[in-house]
């Protein structure tokens, strides 16, 4: 196993990891809206979900896979009525890929956040 840690994405709020590399594949934690430069949680919606992107980007990068070898990711939402926001802008994000994708409505996040994601990808 690998541990993956990038400064190009926030920084473990606990005792985990940005990612494990085990075999062939990357788990990541999952990220929340948090700027690693400022370490300041995004405010709102669609703000959050593209930092929370750019940070799942940035741990890819870091294990040496890309966003096009995404298998499965799950989605986090605090509020379903986000949905179709989420939805484009993570359209957006992979295009023509389309990895296999849970999505939750679930009662809190950490920091108060809107949105979390995390994923499987093949390095």
């Amino acid at each position: 196993m690998q541990i993956i840690h990038t400064d190009k994405a926030p920084k473990a709020v606990g005792p985990y990891s940005q990612g494990i590399v085990s075999g062939s594949f990357l788990f990541t934690a999952g990220q929340i809206g948090i700027d690693p430069v400022t370490s300041e949680l995004r405010s709102g919606i669609q703000a959050q979900i593209n930092q929370v992107l750019s940070n799942l980007e940035a741990v890819l990068t870091a294990a040496g896979t890309n966003k096009t070898r995404v298998v499965k990711t799950t989605i986090f939402l605090q509020n379903m009525d986000d949905y179709a926001t989420v939805n484009q802008l993570y359209g957006d994000f992979f295009g023509s890929h389309k990895p296999a994708r849970s999505t939750l409505e679930v009662a809190k996040l950490p920091k108060g956040a809107l949105v979390e994601i995390e994923l499987v990808a093949v390095i």
